[in-house]
């Protein structure tokens, strides 16, 4: 019994393609859990997709997207510093391209591994890694295949930004190998590449793979019903039941990504009192799960266990039945599934 994704593979290719062809030069994100998708699954999309580079977070992911039989060039995001073997590794792998972000790490990477072929970041307001804009000009790449030049934009890129640093990129000796962008709006992708004479290309993860909800659904399994009466204790801790109800065991759990969440800057009042109300949900015992059992949202009975989780419904009859199937809202770049499923059609 799983925790399992279920992607409606035409409805979801049909997006891809919509994306592909809304950006020229898209290079296609896969890193991490894979989006929730798995790297191989990803890997193997942008092979169906024609891609001719795939970008993964760090060298250890290279093999996944190898083992799913892509050919093109597989791009690694974090930038190489000495002592990483894993990055070493990759300088002599014609396959794999090396994100350089610091004059020290070119200089080094030439050194160690001539012709290697690099990504020079370029610092932005992001203020993560990159060469700054004023040393960009003297930057010496003597004896490396540069690919481009990638900016790395915040979450809500500024086309003003992105001109300001193309610009500098554009008159470095080698500039004509591109210009690589993440996190602008497509249109204004489009814009930018339209005003510049050297290549460009974009970065695309989320709103690529998780740009199209509808078109895919993460469910849990019914592991067990228990019909108890109000106040029987259950779980490791303890708790009480509320009422008269029932305890659902679902599959999914804390090992799974269930109910895990990654801190969010709030923005508005309101946002910064959504940790307050869950805190006093948890002090009365109604945290409320993701899983929906008879139509509803219904509250952990204790804290998610590692493979499953225990849930409180309230009210007599039978809210669900071993085996069923149970929607549940997870995030997909926390979330591990035991089981992906194309449908209605395969791979």
């Amino acid at each position: 019994m799983t925790l399992k994704l279920t992607i409606d593979a035409e409805a979801w290719r049909g997006h891809l393609a919509s994306i592909a062809q809304q950006v020229p030069g898209l290079v296609p994100v896969a890193k991490g859990n894979g989006y929730g998708f798995t790297i191989p699954v990803l890997a193997a999309e942008a092979a169906r997709m024609g891609v001719d580079a795939l970008a993964v977070g760090v060298p250890e992911e290279v093999d996944a997207v190898k083992v799913a039989g892509f050919g093109g060039d597989i791009v690694v995001l974090n930038p190489w510093r000495p002592g990483d073997e894993a990055a070493a590794a990759g300088l002599s792998d014609p396959q794999v391209v090396t994100t350089v972000s610091r004059a020290a790490d070119v200089a080094e990477v030439a050194r160690l591994a001539p012709g290697t072929a690099v990504l020079v970041e370029v610092a932005t307001s992001m203020h993560r890694h990159g060469i700054p804009v004023e040393e960009i000009g003297a930057l010496d790449l003597t004896g490396l295949d540069v690919r481009g030049w990638t900016i790395h934009l915040p979450a809500a890129g500024s086309i003003v930004e992105a001109r300001k640093l193309a610009t500098a990129v554009a008159a470095h000796p080698q500039g004509a190998a591109g210009v690589w962008f993440s996190h602008l709006s497509f249109d204004d992708y489009r814009t930018i590449a339209s005003e510049l004479a050297i290549p460009t290309r974009m970065r695309v993860g989320t709103r690529l793979w998780l740009g199209a909800p509808a078109t895919f659904r993460a469910t849990g399994t019914v592991l067990d019903v228990h019909r108890l009466p109000k106040g029987t204790t259950v779980g490791y801790h303890g708790a009480r039941t509320p009422a008269d109800g029932s305890i659902v065991v679902v599959s999914g759990g804390t090992a799974h990504g269930v109910a895990l969440a990654a801190p969010a800057t709030p923005h508005s009042f309101r946002q910064r009192l959504i940790p307050v109300a869950e805190a006093l949900e948890e002090v009365r015992g109604r945290v409320t799960s993701p899983f929906v059992v008879a139509g509803k949202k219904r509250p952990f009975a204790e804290p998610p266990h590692m493979h499953s989780s225990l849930l409180f419904v309230p009210g007599p009859g039978e809210p669900a039945r071993v085996g069923d199937e149970v929607p549940v809202t997870v995030r997909m770049t926390t979330t591990t599934f035991d089981r992906i499923d194309f449908a209605p059609a395969g791979p």
